[in-house]
């Protein structure tokens, strides 16, 4: 693995800091949201803005960049946050979450927001959508690779699967799943509503190529995307293991704030516990 400059791993755990602030103040102005899921893929999707993701903010529709899908679209706050501070629109459309007429609407819309590559929510479709991306790819001869961030309980949906044998079918080694995988779910744990365990031998049965990471260690995460920039021979997927709700004491590991807005109250004290870090 790859020797990581502890001063890029400084920058991007701040900046992930700053992503949870903004997710936390935008669902609270909106008083709807998912914060539970922003939360646990923060800095996945901080990493792959801020350091890995080949894209141009001048040129969103740039035919060479690198694709990027948040399949478990409910969690766009964090993909909303990092577009804006990447500079693909202003900040303060971050206020006008889920607002009537806005472009950041509760599922992201390709067709609205720029730099968004593919519109989501409907779960299961984005592996789909990715592995269709990957092969365009090949059959143009162009280099990007496309990145796509599943939530644990997406998997339950068999069209993930279909999607995965294609992906191994087609030779995809320009495709990378990411796995956001925090163990809850809508109604509960993803061990007691369909256990997914043994993950990584079912991806692996499925010719896949399995990583296995701390989606909360900036070290680890870099390494393993450093990793596959330099080189990779199969459709990859990276289960990266995460808290529900990182970053804010009550809502960690708690179901509950898979999809509600904090009160004056909460909002008060996650921003409090965010900026203390």
């Amino acid at each position: 693995m790859q020797l990581i400059d502890n001063e890029k791993v400084i920058t991007l755990e701040r900046k992930a800091k700053e992503v949870r602030i903004e997710i936390i103040k935008m669902i609270y102005k909106a008083q709807s949201g998912h914060p539970g899921g922003s939360l646990s893929a923060a800095d996945i999707v901080t990493v792959l803005y801020f350091d890995i993701l080949n894209i141009d903010v001048s040129h969103p529709q740039w035919e060479k960049r690198d694709r990027f899908i948040l399949s478990k679209g409910h969690a766009c706050p964090v993909w909303y946050v990092c577009l804006a501070k990447k500079g693909f629109f202003p900040m303060q459309e971050l206020s006008k979450l889920r607002v009537i007429g806005g472009i950041l609407q509760g599922h992201p819309d390709m067709k609205k927001v720029p730099g968004l590559d593919m519109t989501t929510g409907s779960l299961g479709q984005g592996l789909s959508a990715g592995v269709g991306m990957a092969l365009g790819a090949k059959t143009k001869g162009l280099k990007f690779k496309t990145y796509v961030m599943l939530g644990d309980g997406e998997i339950d949906e068999g069209q993930i699967w279909e999607a995965a044998m294609s992906a191994n079918k087609f030779k995809l080694n320009n495709l990378i799943a990411i796995l956001d995988y925090n163990n809850l779910q809508l109604d509960g744990k993803c061990s007691e509503i369909m256990p997914l365990e043994p993950l990584a031998d079912k991806w692996r049965s499925f010719c896949w190529d399995v990583k296995e990471i701390n989606g909360h260690n900036m070290y680890e995460i870099l390494g393993v995307f450093y990793d596959l920039k330099k080189y990779q021979e199969k459709p990859t997927i990276i289960i990266a293991h995460t808290v529900k709700g990182k970053g804010v004491s009550y809502m960690e590991n708690q179901v509950d704030w898979h999809g509600k807005a904090p009160n004056e109250k909460q909002f008060k004290q996650a921003i409090k516990e965010l900026e203390a870090k």
